[in-house]
């Protein structure tokens, strides 16, 4: 008798066993990366993706996730810099998330987007806008919901020709993927809208003084400034230019579309264009976000918050149009089906590029960003 209970037990607690790993393979959470900037200068274009990802997750836990399976945030800082975000990747493929909200700068994303190729993670970026990231092919993993730079650069030289009448710039620039790649397909359009380009410089980013670019530019006699970077380098020049008496045209990208640039230039600010992306902020979807911001956050949301919130929107999407979490489904989904975000109904092309959304051209008028029509 003893024997039959001894079995008896032995059989209960391995139907208990089995019962809770398959409960445990049931509730398994799908994990979700968050990759940018959350810390140092460039913090204020990075915080806002972590926000838009938590807002979203929330909201879909709350109705009870996927499937039963709640989503989990997985977040790192990079702080914009490639040296560190390959660490930031790499952490990422370690925690087994199967998708990336993220990176925010080009640079970054270039150094991550391999490893995350590697270990087949889908990764969508609100902000990176360097063109090779999706034309050169290299990265089919890869999606972003803002346009690349060709598309900004080609704006931004047909409003320097036909809105400002210009004819002599000089472009700047700050090496960067992102900030020497904007400039150079400036110089191009340009260039072959008989727009002449004086002056094409790099400057080094962080220096605390421009003296030295900013009187090449007095002495190439140009009508027009353009400025391929971020804000605080932006901030810098635009005083020092003042100062000088320089009051030039300046015209930027949406590194410096950001209302830190405002808060840093202070006065200086005021005139200065810079394009970004269009402004979509009576979309209901888009009213809903930014109060939900202000009441979980108690602030305004910053840069590339819609923008995040609508690729976050757009992972979730896919994985419920794709019935789980395998990458070639969920890649086709992405690529196939079109969704409901804050920045409107947008899907994405073969090659990772957002379709139904584009840049406009913004100037500061009395202390914020106003688009201009």
């Amino acid at each position: 008798m003893k024997r039959s209970l001894l079995v008896l037990a032995v059989l209960a607690l391995a139907m208990t066993l089995v019962l809770s790993g398959c409960q445990k393979k049931v509730s398994e959470t799908i994990k979700i990366g968050v990759a940018g900037a959350h810390s140092g200068d460039l913090a204020s274009y990075g915080l806002p993706s972590v926000n838009a990802a938590k807002l979203v997750i929330e909201d879909i836990n709350a109705k009870g996730g996927i499937n039963g399976r709640m989503l989990e945030l997985f977040i790192e800082d990079d702080q914009c810099k490639p040296e560190l975000a390959t660490n930031t990747a790499s952490k990422l493929v370690s925690n087994n998330v199967i998708a990336v909200i993220g990176h925010i700068c080009s640079g970054a994303t270039k150094s991550a987007l391999g490893i995350y190729k590697d270990s087949k993670i889908v990764t969508i970026s609100p902000s990176a806008t360097n063109p090779p990231l999706t034309q050169s092919g290299e990265y089919p993993n890869f999606m972003r919901t803002i346009a690349p730079d060709d598309a900004q650069a080609k704006l931004a030289a047909t409003f320097i020709k036909e809105k400002l009448g210009l004819k002599k710039l000089a472009v700047l620039h700050d090496k960067g993927d992102y900030g020497k790649g904007f400039a150079e397909l400036v110089k191009e359009s340009a260039e072959a809208m008989g727009i002449e380009v004086a002056l094409f410089e790099g400057v080094n980013p962080g220096a605390p003084d421009y003296s030295a670019v900013v009187n090449k530019i007095g002495n190439a006699g140009v009508d027009g400034v353009v400025w391929g970077g971020y804000h605080p380098e932006a901030s810098k020049l635009v005083q020092q230019m003042k100062d000088k008496g320089m009051n030039l045209p300046f015209i930027s990208d949406d590194g410096v579309k950001d209302n830190t640039f405002i808060e840093v230039a202070g006065k200086y600010a005021d005139g200065v264009y810079a394009t970004g992306p269009t402004d979509t902020s009576t979309n209901p979807m888009a009213i809903k976000a930014v109060a939900d911001h202000k009441a979980k956050f108690g602030d305004e949301p910053g840069a590339f918050f819609l923008n995040a919130y609508a690729a976050t929107v757009a992972v979730v999407n896919a994985i419920q149009k794709a019935g789980g979490t395998d990458y070639d489904a969920i890649v086709k989904a992405l690529r196939s089906e079109y969704v409901d975000t804050p920045i409107g109904k947008i899907s994405f092309d073969a090659k990772g590029d957002v379709i139904g959304f584009g840049f406009s051209v913004y100037q500061v008028q009395n202390g914020k960003y106003v688009e201009l029509k």
